[in-house]
């Protein structure tokens, strides 16, 4: 591949795409700068004109994951109106379907060790991602009398939590974590223990 240093068209995109091929190889700290500049075809020194270091260029990888999560939330959201339970049961099933298109981005997003407080914009990027899954638990809330009723904010860390954890074990291929249903057949199952636990949906006959 030749070296085409400062004179690459979108350097700063391609050296996140290459970051992005070689975390999903290699993880967040198994790569360098160097080559994930080899790996977009331009000089280690032109790295530096668009980032300090690896974790600013995972941070940016990061960045642009919760926005393209955020917008798949809020569509899955979105499709499932006027229902507050199909909206809820959208946002859940699109946490897995992004995990597993997306494996780069969510690895940068939720396994590299980077706060998403390391910059403004990521901050603001992984917040609205997470607006979408609370407001969607918000709206199946007020089915539960107000007595009994969590905070929006557990209900949807829940979720969050019990998504997270399916990927991570079973949706991932992680070695030695085989599981005998498919992943999507557990977080739904998940899911409805959840809420029948809470009222939200009827108890099996």
């Amino acid at each position: 591949m030749s070296k085409r240093g400062y004179h690459h068209g979108n350097l700063r995109q391609a050296l996140i795409d290459a970051a992005l091929e070689l975390i999903e190889v290699k993880g967040p700290t198994g790569f360098t700068l160097s080559e994930a500049a080899k790996q977009a075809g331009v000089t280690p020194a032109a790295v530096y004109r668009h980032f300090e270091g690896r974790e600013d260029l995972i941070a940016e990888a990061a960045r642009q994951g919760f926005e393209m999560f955020a917008d798949l939330m809020q569509y899955a959201y979105d499709k499932g109106q006027p229902s507050a339970l199909a909206a809820f049961e959208a946002t859940g099933r699109a946490y897995l379907a992004f995990a597993r298109k997306h494996p780069g981005h969510y690895i940068s997003m939720f396994e590299s060790g980077i706060s998403v407080n390391r910059t403004p914009e990521l901050a603001v990027a992984s917040a609205r991602a997470r607006d979408v899954l609370e407001r969607a638990a918000a709206d199946l809330s007020e089915h539960i009398p107000p007595e009994k009723r969590p905070p929006a904010s557990m209900f949807s860390a829940h979720i969050w939590a019990l998504s997270h954890g399916v990927v991570e074990l079973y949706a991932r291929a992680t070695p030695g974590n085989r599981s005998p249903f498919p992943p999507e057949e557990l977080l739904e199952s998940g899911i409805g223990i959840y809420l029948r636990g809470l009222g939200l949906i009827e108890p099996d006959s």
